[in-house]
């Protein structure tokens, strides 16, 4: 795999020399290989965000790219180590969730439990797996090294409740799984989720216990100034939303909650 793009996403943050040891483990394997911080700001063990986050950006990456995500509160523990191949490249990370919506989004080919200590460092520590194993993994990867080669093949892997939605006759329940910066509400609903609906125009949401009957928008323009709005958004999952505002604040969501959705 001459030339091969590894991203990394972590909830490392940047004032430690984490990120810095990883990315040292994988040039001293393949100092070929080309390093993208996807980022390094997850929220500390926000497992949901930095799934969000990993299944956003890998659709942009060229086919064949590395994706090594850790935010892993079980480091340490029996939780599995997982590289997971599908149609677009690969995943690697803690088998915790935070593969499980790019891997659902993407499709899987094979999934490997990461086994072979002779692609990991010589001594591994019990609270840095993204340095001593993931890192490695990832380089040796790109080197060509073949996915059978890192352990048994697995049947699935973990799928938390934030990947997975509630399908009735005229109705979707799913969660909030992430607040960007502009204080955006996004779901775990997809485009592909809303399509038996056919929604128009207007569209039921409740947020939690909280009622609201929002225009179903393609801008985020179409709604006036400050008033709230339904958007499939640029990653293409549903958004409440408000035009030149903080939906999160106005409705004082938090990740985690409750969206059902349903005509209006």
């Amino acid at each position: 795999m001459p030339h091969a793009i590894i991203t990394l996403t972590s909830d490392f943050g940047l004032k430690d020399p984490y990120v810095a040891e990883m990315k040292a483990v994988i040039l001293s394997i393949n100092p070929e290989v080309t390093i993208i911080d996807v980022t390094h700001e997850i929220e500390k063990f926000n497992i949901r965000m930095g799934a969000f986050v990993l299944a956003s950006a890998v659709p942009y990456f060229p086919k064949s790219a590395i994706h090594v995500a850790v935010v892993d509160p079980g480091v340490g523990t029996r939780r599995r180590a997982l590289l997971v191949q599908t149609p677009q490249g690969f995943l690697i990370g803690p088998d915790n969730g935070i593969l499980a919506l790019a891997a659902r989004r993407q499709g899987v080919e094979s999934v490997h439990e990461i086994t072979n200590r002779k692609f990991m460092l010589p001594s591994i520590s019990s609270t840095f797996h993204g340095r001593d194993l993931f890192a490695p993994a990832a380089a040796h990867l790109a080197n060509g090294t073949p996915p059978a080669k890192f352990g048994p093949r697995i049947p699935k892997i973990v799928s938390p409740q934030f990947t997975k939605i509630l399908k009735k006759k005229d109705t979707l329940v799913g969660e909030v799984i992430h607040v960007d910066g502009f204080g955006n509400i996004i779901t775990n609903i997809g485009k592909k989720d809303l399509e038996p609906l056919d929604i128009k125009n207007m569209v039921k949401v409740w947020l939690g216990t909280m009622e609201l009957k929002l225009k179903f928008c393609k801008a985020y323009a179409e709604a006036g100034i400050g008033d709230p709005l339904a958007i499939v958004g640029s990653h293409d999952f549903l958004e409440i939303a408000l035009n030149q505002g903080n939906a999160a604040n106005r409705f004082k969501t938090k990740i985690g909650d409750t969206v059902t959705l349903c005509h209006s």
